[in-house]
């Protein structure tokens, strides 16, 4: 699948506003914590994992999509020294009646592994998928998942954002 650059971009701003300004800083909900300095590689292997420790929540037999994080700016600061990891994938269970017991699972098992779920419902669009928005303070990430039942394939689409790295003094910040 070939996406213009100029797609991504307005996507990833849609995500930014729809994850980041739930609550996971103190006092400003409006801005997206700090992650603290690290190199953008570090960064995403850091929110990969956060990714895989979801995956080990679903509990259903499935796949994951091949999927490869991205780098993204933080809203209002310097790119050169800012940045966020985006990194969206998806899951495919290996039977459709099992997508309802992996969003029941993570429903449950992401509130006792230090997540705080912020928004749980079904969407505007026709098929009113259910939207699950969950925040981990200590690990600064946001992870958005979609119920999507009525996808061929039926799937959950899930999207994790760290809080905002700065690069440390010396270094760039790899941009892919």
């Amino acid at each position: 699948m070939n996406i213009r650059p100029s797609a991504l971009a307005l996507a990833a701003a849609v995500l930014l506003v729809t994850l980041t300004g739930c609550s996971m800083t103190e006092g400003n909900s409006d801005s997206v914590p700090f992650s603290g300095t690290s190199t953008s590689s570090d960064a995403a292997d850091a929110t990969e994992r956060v990714s895989s420790g979801i995956y080990d929540l679903i509990g259903v037999k499935g796949r994951a999509s091949e999927s490869y994080s991205t780098v993204m700016g933080c809203s209002g600061k310097d790119t050169g020294k800012y940045f966020q990891i985006l990194h969206p994938w998806s899951f495919y269970p290996a039977s459709a009646s099992d997508l309802d017991v992996a969003m029941e699972r993570l429903k449950e098992e992401l509130p006792k592994r230090g997540w705080k779920i912020v928004d749980y419902g079904p969407d505007t669009s026709k098929n009113k998928n259910i939207r699950m928005t969950a925040d981990n303070d200590e690990k600064k990430v946001s992870t958005r998942i979609i119920k999507m039942s009525k996808n061929d394939p039926p799937k959950l689409s899930l999207d994790v954002v760290s809080g905002c790295y700065k690069i440390p003094d010396g270094q760039e910040i790899e941009r892919f």
